[in-house]
């Protein structure tokens, strides 16, 4: 897969579609990488005529590891973004952010509304403190292990444990599916301390209701009604806050992407899709 220059990092991307389509680009969530955007799903969105671009955040996957110490921010990780936008010559894009990568992408419509066509923002949050926390066993599940690949059955199990306290009763994954991922995302890259780097931008943002105010770009937001880790309060406040955001809540969804909510994840995507270009032709009317 192609690697740019961006922000003085250097991200892996891969694109699907023509470049001369309007750009989805999918941002994921914590400890990530951009192959929890499966390429099916890509397909998918890429056959209703747009270019999707998926990439792996700095920390995580095969783009740069930072050095330990080092410390970033949310707004950071929007520039890489904008960064990779920059590179691959798209002035603007339909932002679509899952869990932390929601929060990157609100970050990003915030501080450049001139880049983001529109905002799917997916099981994500605001950050406000007074939302519900997350279930004991959600919390337990994203603290680092001490297990790495090399430990074999162990380290996968772990991974089907994981999955098995977020996902949501009524999207459950396979269990075959569940240890496949682990397996391939292992061999892919593994950087446990990358993720707690991660960790650290989410909770130094603190509450950003206040610049989600500022968000114009048309939004959608799309949560679980069983998210365990964010909980649906949480997608609720963040439609709240962003000025005309579309709430939309999934009954039996938690906080993963099965296969049984690819056509749900892309209908949601496609609506604010629909909502940008309106806004858009609205914006070029207005400029004649």
């Amino acid at each position: 897969m192609p690697r740019l220059g961006a922000n003085g990092i250097f991200i892996e991307y891969e694109s699907f579609g023509a470049e001369r389509d309007e750009v989805v680009l999918l941002i994921n969530g914590l400890g990530a990488q951009m192959t929890r955007w499966p390429e099916p799903f890509c397909q998918g969105l890429s056959a209703e005529g747009l270019r999707v671009v998926r990439f792996d955040n700095r920390d995580v996957g095969l783009s740069t590891w930072l050095e330990a110490g080092a410390r970033y921010s949310l707004a950071d990780m929007a520039q890489d973004a904008v960064g990779l936008m920059d590179g691959l010559r798209i002035h603007r894009a339909h932002i679509v952010g899952l869990s932390m990568g929601g929060m990157i992408g609100q970050t990003l419509a915030a501080t450049h509304p001139n880049r983001a066509l529109s905002l799917t923002s997916i099981m994500s949050s605001t950050g406000n403190p007074d939302l519900p926390r997350p279930t004991a066993e959600a919390i337990a599940a994203t603290q680092r292990s001490d297990l790495r690949p090399e430990d074999g059955e162990p380290f996968v199990a772990a991974g089907v444990k994981a999955t098995r306290a977020i996902e949501g009763p009524g999207f459950p994954w396979a269990e075959a599916q569940i240890r496949r991922r682990v397996t391939e995302e292992a061999a892919r890259a593994f950087n446990p301390e990358g993720v707690g780097r991660q960790r650290k931008a989410v909770v130094t943002a603190g509450d950003r209701r206040e610049q989600l105010r500022t968000i114009s770009a048309p939004t959608v937001v799309l949560h679980g009604a069983e998210d365990p880790l964010a909980r649906v309060e949480c997608g609720r406040d963040t439609a709240a806050v962003i000025p005309g955001a579309e709430l939309l809540v999934v009954p039996g969804m938690g906080h993963s992407l099965p296969p049984q909510l690819h056509e749900v994840f892309k209908a949601a995507i496609l609506r604010a899709v629909a909502r940008g270009r309106h806004a858009l032709s609205l914006e070029a009317m207005s400029a004649r």
